[in-house]
Formats: structure tokens, sequence, C-alpha cells
């Protein structure tokens, strides 16, 4: 068949493959072309190890010293707090242990996958290379913030992921660069990055393209439904048919998926980033910085900064002083470290309130699939989640319940 995929950053790159694999024609359509958004800056992390939603007690058990800071972790624009208002219902909503519950298995479920669907991938078109598994640190200010981590340590050990706890001696021995403010951390040695988003991307982009795959720099402004075939309008008010349509725009995907009948509670979290060069930072492998909110990976370009939620909308300008409060906790953590210049960044994290992607059919036309609203787990996700599309496409039953990544669940008020 022909399929457009509509995005090209991670998720809509490697759903090309995939497609690749059973044959199809694949168009791969973007107004800004190969990995122009969250794609290109993101902190490069395949973060399988991850299990638990935004809306899990670790984040509201922060929350209250996080709202007081209008710099910190999660920040929300007061004139953007109208908008977001059915948003943060629904997340609230997704914070009663049950829905927590759910989402932590329906996201473990699909990063149990995420390593071993990157790894065949990967060999398979020969980018194996881009790998870098070095491990990742989480790291915390205190002990006691350290001891409210245990329960979440022995459920991530019941699912077979390893996890060794340091004190603030194994933590410098293993990283010097720390200072004292370092007071303890968590080793997962399986944990793993990319060599850098943008270069992986394009490099994925690239074997796509020399399998078959064509790129067509043009915004999509319409999905039309019905008839032989779907039928996509752009922006010079040209059309282009296909026998099916992947819908992998990120946060953008929202008014599309309203289009065809599926009111998607989507919204943006703004993240931040700066890249200093390589080695500034000292550390050999990617560090989350525990109820700081940010988090540093060294990749090949440079050692990478970043984090943050922002809550303000795809319009609004960046805020370039969040980037100065990270670095401002970072330095603390770092004192040798030095943080000046680098290059700044700003993305949109395509978020729903449970912290999970939607992955499924149109509710009115089942040759149109969707595969967006990864948010943190974007480049994470994106080659399980293309296995997923793949099956879907063919009319395959997946080999996991897609029910929890449906956008059938929205349809629900709460």
């Amino acid at each position: 068949m022909r399929v457009g995929i509509i995005g090209s950053g991670i998720i809509g790159v490697a759903i090309a493959h995939a497609l690749l694999d059973e044959g199809h024609l694949v168009d791969l359509i973007d107004r800004e072309g190969i990995a122009a958004g969250t794609s290109a800056g993101n902190a490069g992390w395949i973060a399988h190890l991850d299990i638990l939603p935004l809306a899990s007690p670790k984040a509201w058990r922060n929350l209250p010293r996080w709202a007081l800071d209008p710099l910190g972790p999660l920040a929300i624009r007061p004139s953007y707090l109208p908008a977001l208002t059915p948003w943060l219902a629904r997340f609230i909503s997704a914070s009663r242990p049950s829905r927590i519950e759910a989402s932590t298995q329906a996201i473990a479920a699909l990063n149990g996958r995420a390593l071993p669907a990157w790894r065949k991938r990967l060999e398979a078109v020969g980018l194996e290379h881009h790998l870098r598994e070095k491990g990742l640190l989480s790291v915390w200010a205190d002990e006691r913030g350290f001891r409210a981590a245990q329960p979440l340590f022995e459920r991530q050990r019941r699912l077979g992921i390893v996890v060794e706890t340091l004190d603030a001696a194994a933590l410098r021995n293993l990283e010097p660069a720390f200072g004292p403010r370092a007071a303890a951390g968590a080793l997962y040695p399986a944990g793993c990055h990319v060599s850098d988003p943008l270069d992986f991307t394009r490099a994925l982009a690239q074997t796509a393209i020399e399998r078959g795959a064509e790129v067509r720099k043009f915004e999509v402004v319409d999905v039309r439904a019905g008839g032989d075939l779907v039928t996509i309008r752009t922006a010079f008010d040209t059309l282009a048919q296909y026998d099916r349509i992947v819908i992998a725009t990120g946060a953008w995907s929202k008014p599309l998926a309203a289009s065809l009948g599926d009111k998607v509670p989507l919204d943006t979290e703004r993240g931040y980033n700066v890249t200093l060069p390589s080695g500034r930072l000292g550390l050999t492998r990617p560090v989350m910085f525990e109820g700081e909110g940010f988090v540093t990976t060294p990749l090949d370009g440079g050692d990478r900064v970043g984090g943050s939620v922002e809550f303000a909308g795809l319009e609004a300008a960046p805020n370039f002083k969040r980037v100065d409060a990270i670095l401002g906790k970072l330095q603390r953590f770092l004192p040798e470290a030095e943080l000046s210049g680098g290059t700044r960044w700003m993305g949109f994290r395509p978020s729903t309130p449970d912290s999970l992607p939607v992955i499924g059919r149109a509710t009115h036309d089942p040759r149109i699939v969707y595969a967006f609203g990864h948010a943190h787990h974007g480049l994470t996700q994106a080659a399980a989640t293309a296995e997923l599309v793949a099956s879907l496409i063919a009319d395959r039953r997946p080999d996991i319940d897609l029910a929890p990544y449906s956008p059938e669940r929205f349809a629900k008020r709460f």
C-alpha cells in the first residue's frame, strides 16, 4: 500500500522503517523536514527503565515546592491557565491510585519493549554504533528523598530492572565531579542513550530514504476520510491520496485528530536545555537529578543539560531564564564545572494527562492510525511504537493490548 506518514520526527522515521520492512510505499510528510522539532534537541535518553507517569506520587510529593518557584521544574504561565484547565482536570483524575497503577503498567509494557525494538531496528540498518550503553545515574541531594524512592527501586527490581544503590562516597567514586551536595544515588547499569538525537534521527531517516522512502516537505492542514483513498490537503491547497495515513505530528497532532472525530486532551510540556562543549561537566554517563527536574547527558556533540516542564502552549516565546535556573542548581552539584556559554534550546513535548501515547486507529476511519503524545518517551518508545503501527496497518493483532493507548480512552469524561 501507499502510506503517508504525517510527521518526520523520530516517531515518524521509525514507523517508516517498520512499513518499509513490509513492502509498503512510504512518504514522510513534514512542513519543516526531518527532525526539525523536538527530535532535534531532546536529552537523547532511551529511558526504557522508566515506569512512572507524570501524575505519580513522586511528582505530587515535590509539587508544593515546585509551585512556589516560577522558574522551577514545573510551571504554568498564568496567561495559559484557562486553556490548560481541562487538561489539568484530567491530570488530577489520572492521579488517583488506580489510574496511576494502570498508567504504570502501560508505560512498563511499552518501555519493556523499547530497547529490544531499537536494537533490532539499528542492527538491521547498520546504525547500532549510535547506541551508548554506559548506564545512568539518579542522584539525590538528601537522604530523605532517597529513602522515599525505595519502594520504586523494589518495584523496578520485580520487573527485572537492575538497580544498585550508592552512598555519597560510592557515588563520588563513580563520578568524581560530584561535590558534597550529592548525598546518594542509584545506578542503572542497563541505561543507555544515543550519540546525539539530531544526528541519530537524521541517520535513521537517510537509511529509510535509501530503502525507498520519499520525503515530502509541506504542511498538512486537513485529512479527509471517506472514499476509496484517504485524502490530505496541504497549505498550498493541493491534494494527495493514500491507502493509509499515520498521524505522528507530536504536539501538533491535536487538531488533525479532532477533525477526524477524536478529541484528545493533548498539550505541550515545554522543555529547555543548553548544550555545552564536551567534557565541561566531567560526567561520564547520563544523570537524573531527582527532585530538581533536570538531567544531564554526555552526547557526542557536547554535554547537554536540560529538563523542566513549562505549560505555556505552542505560541509563547521561550523563557530562557529557566535554563539559568537549571544551571544554578547544577552548579551546586558540580562545583568545579564551567557552565557558561553553550547553545540554548526549547522544544515541545506532546503530553497527555495520563502520560501514555495515543496509538490506535481513528474512530471514524480505521485507515488512519495515530502515533503521537509520547511526551518524555518519544525517542524511547519510537521503535516499539513503529512495530505496533505496522501491525495496525497490516490488520494484524499487536503483541500487546492497545486499549490503554487508544484514543477512545478519552471518550469517557474522566
